[in-house]
């Protein structure tokens, strides 16, 4: 195997590995929202559902649905990581940090979690199988020589740069 299959091979294994991060991130930012809005698969913590409308626990269970359900399909995964984590960055300052300063002391953990790991996802994107790659080839499923197509760049290209 030539150092250059050797690369091809690393980029697709990051791109889907990206992937499943992306869709095992989003279906548990889904099922929070779910949970909040309908109590399905479970009833939330508070054994109760939002009220429609009330700030911000509906909106925020609203955010978690929707966005959750993007990131699961790849379909504006960058925009629905920002406005995902940005929605944990606030629940983590409003609902968390008054009761103490560190996550581990204000049951905060899985906000600051949910927070870093979107965030992480706006820079790294859908990765492979998403519907945000297959509407940028225009619905071809075909591939130039490197797996790319033109103008579409992400963290697999640059790794093919510097293994090469």
């Amino acid at each position: 195997m030539t150092n250059t299959s050797i690369s091809r091979l690393q980029g697709a294994s990051v791109d889907y590995a990206i992937a499943a991060f992306r869709v095992v991130v989003g279906f548990l930012f889904f099922c929070h929202g779910t949970s909040t809005l309908f109590a399905w698969p479970t009833a939330p913590h508070s054994g109760h559902t939002a009220a429609v409308g009330a700030w911000p626990s509906w909106w925020g269970a609203v955010i978690q649905l929707v966005c959750g359900a993007a990131l699961v399909l790849g379909l504006g995964t960058r925009i629905a990581a920002f406005l995902a984590s940005g929605s944990m960055a606030y629940a983590y300052f409003w609902s968390h940090q008054p009761d103490g300063v560190l996550p581990i002391q204000n049951n905060g953990e899985l906000s600051a979690i949910f927070c870093w790991a979107l965030f992480l996802m706006i820079f790294l994107g859908g990765g492979a199988l998403s519907l945000d790659r297959l509407i940028a080839r225009g619905g071809r499923t075909a591939q130039a020589d490197d797996g790319a197509t033109a103008g579409e760049s992400g963290p697999t290209d640059e790794l093919r740069e510097v293994n090469a």
